[in-house]
This record gives structure tokens, C-alpha cells and sequence, in this order.
């Protein structure tokens, strides 16, 4: 108990820190140091906030069980102070540093050719209305499409106030199982598209030299491999120490391609950074931490029975067509969950 109020004590004297530096001219004068600060802020407000009702529900109990008149509340301010307490170790739970960052999202058409190139567009069109019901902006930054209308390859960012620690659930394979147009004889097919989700990194997050990058321009080409555009706007940057490919092409302006490629660049290197990070934290504990590996199949969406599985959580529901839609809350709020779980256990 001791230690579980040694961390109460540091959660509120870290809030009334960081609420004296925001007042602080210094820092009030550095916007980018104010804005780190006010995230910070931000952050500390819900769990300080709970320590507060955390401690009152422990002095009402105290005296409840000192005052023969309020004996009979003791029990429900025993609850409440159980209750509290659950919360705020939950919300002192350790969290990713990357969630309040926005994201770039990559998405792949997997195994199922045409039909997987469909429902890659299919998923990518969820997580845009996903965004756009939380209240995220969305820019599309890439979108490579096949003669079929489908998506071999989409790139894109989500920007909003804790775009990541919503959208890094979605990394994986997403799979689905239905019965394409094509399908003459009505069978089902499996079909599958890869979701890479990663924090956009800022220029303080990744340094990139100029020497480390090789970079190729070229005439752009749409489906079918036609010329888009008559001069050479798209982009090849390649990150020699790495091997990192990123290609745009877009937009009509070299430059504009360029710096688009860029972000993707350096978020990929942040992305695979961390994941050394917590690689060698994993080695060292022998025990694997993140979310896993990429390839993995996170989700199921079976059309037949508008059914929609999460395998890592085991969770299920019947409402597919309003998944799709982009309302994913129950998932999100599920995986979260589980994560401050595991946090704890960790």
C-alpha cells in the first residue's frame, strides 16, 4: 500500500509542477516548449483528479469508522476507496510516449489479389471515417490504385491529440472472408490487407542526414503503368544505413513529393527505432513487449454473418456494416483496456 500511495504522492506533485512551469514566462514564451508542457498538463489532469476524489473517499471513510452515527456508510466508502483505487492504477499505468503523436498509416493489399486490392481501399475508407468521428483530420498522402478500383497500396496521416494511442490497435493483418463480385459460383473467399500504424516522428524525434539519403526522381504513372504526368515529379528516397524505400507520387510538384516522402521517411525510422527499443527491453526481461508482430492477424471480418472478431482481445460483435462505417469505439476502448492490464501485470 505504501508504494501504491508513493506513486499517488509523485502523480500530484508532477501536476503541480508542471501547472507552476506553464506559468512560468519562459516557458509561456517558447511555444514549442508550451505546447510539450500543456500536453503534459493535459495528461496529469484526469489521473490528478481522481487522487483527489481517491483521497476525500479515504478521509470519509476514516471518519465514518470513527463515528458510531456513520457506521452504516462505512461499507459504501470502503467501496468507493476499492473502486478509486482500481482507477487510478489503471491510470498510472505506464504509457507509450509515442500516444499523443499523430500517425501515418500504410496499407497493403495481402493475400487475394483483385479482391484484396478492394479491401484494402474497403479498409482504408474505415479508418478515414474513423478518424473522421473522432474528430481527427485525415490526409491522404499516397494512394497507388489497380485498374479494378482497388487499392494496392494507400499511405496516409490522421492528425489530432492522441491520434496514435487510438490508431496503433489497427496495425496488422486485417482479414476478411466473403463472397467476391467475381465469384460466379458464390463461394466464400479469405482475402487479406496489411495495416502499418506509426507515430509521426518531428524533426527533434529523428535527425536524417542529408549524406545518408540517395534520391531518384522520376516520371509519375497511374494504373496500368500509363504516364501521369510529363515531367519528372515523383520521388524514390532510399536511407542508405537502413535501406528504407519510400516512394511519392502524387502530386504534380517534385518538391511537394519530396517532402511527403520525407514524413513517411522519418517515420519509419522512428517506428523502427522503438522497435529495437523494446527488442532489447524484451531480451532482457525474456519476455516479448510491444504489440507484436505486424504480420500477424489481428482481426476477422466475415461478411456472410456481418460478424467482426478481434483475436487478440477474443472479442466479437454482429455489426460489420456499421465497423465498416468506422465505428470501432468498442475495439478501441477493449484494446486499451487490455493494454492498461498488461501494463500493470508488466
Amino acid at each position: 500500500m505504501a508504494a501504491f500511495e508513493d506513486m499517488v504522492a509523485e502523480l500530484e506533485r508532477s501536476y503541480l509542477e508542471t501547472q507552476a512551469r506553464l506559468s512560468d514566462p519562459a516557458v509561456y514564451n517558447d511555444h514549442r516548449e508550451a505546447a510539450d508542457v500543456g500536453r503534459r498538463l493535459k495528461q496529469l489532469e484526469g489521473p490528478y483528479k481522481l487522487s483527489q476524489e481517491w483521497r476525500q473517499a479515504k478521509a470519509d471513510l476514516d471518519a465514518a469508522r470513527n463515528d458510531p452515527e456513520l457506521g452504516e456508510m462505512t461499507a459504501d466508502y470502503e467501496a468507493d476507496v476499492a473502486r478509486l483505487e482500481e482507477e487510478l492504477k489503471l491510470a498510472l499505468a505506464e504509457r507509450d510516449p509515442a500516444d499523443d503523436k499523430d500517425v501515418i498509416v500504410e496499407i497493403r493489399q495481402g493475400v487475394g489479389g483483385d479482391e484484396a486490392a478492394l479491401w484494402a481501399a474497403e479498409l482504408q475508407r474505415m479508418l478515414q471515417r474513423y478518424a473522421e468521428r473522432r474528430g481527427f483530420s485525415f490526409e491522404q498522402l499516397e494512394a497507388n490504385a489497380n485498374d479494378g478500383g482497388g487499392l494496392k497500396e494507400g499511405v496516409f496521416a490522421i492528425k489530432g491529440d492522441g491520434a496514435y494511442s487510438v490508431f496503433k490497435f489497427e496495425g496488422g493483418t486485417h482479414r476478411v472472408q466473403r463472397v467476391p463480385e467475381t465469384e460466379s459460383a458464390g463461394r466464400i473467399h479469405t482475402s487479406t490487407a496489411t495495416v502499418a500504424v506509426m507515430p509521426e516522428a518531428e524533426d527533434v524525434d529523428v535527425q536524417v542526414d542529408e549524406k545518408d539519403l540517395k534520391i531518384d526522381v522520376y516520371r509519375s504513372s497511374g494504373p496500368g503503368g500509363q504516364s501521369v504526368n510529363t515531367t519528372d515529379s515523383a520521388v524514390r528516397i532510399t536511407h542508405l544505413p537502413t535501406g528504407i524505400v519510400v516512394s511519392m507520387q502524387d502530386e504534380r510538384s517534385q518538391l511537394q513529393n519530396r517532402d511527403k516522402a520525407m514524413r513517411v521517411l522519418r517515420a519509419r525510422l522512428f517506428e523502427a527505432e522503438r522497435e529495437r527499443q523494446a527488442a532489447e527491453q524484451a531480451a532482457a526481461r525474456s519476455a516479448q513487449v510491444g504489440r507484436g508482430d505486424r504480420s500477424e492477424k489481428i482481426r476477422t471480418y466475415n461478411f456472410p454473418e456481418n460478424r467482426v472478431t478481434d483475436h487478440r482481445i477474443k472479442l466479437t460483435t454482429y455489426r460489420l456494416d456499421q465497423i465498416l462505417q468506422g465505428d470501432l469505439d468498442d475495439y478501441t476502448d477493449a484494446l486499451t483496456a487490455d493494454e492498461q492490464r498488461r501494463a500493470l501485470e508488466g
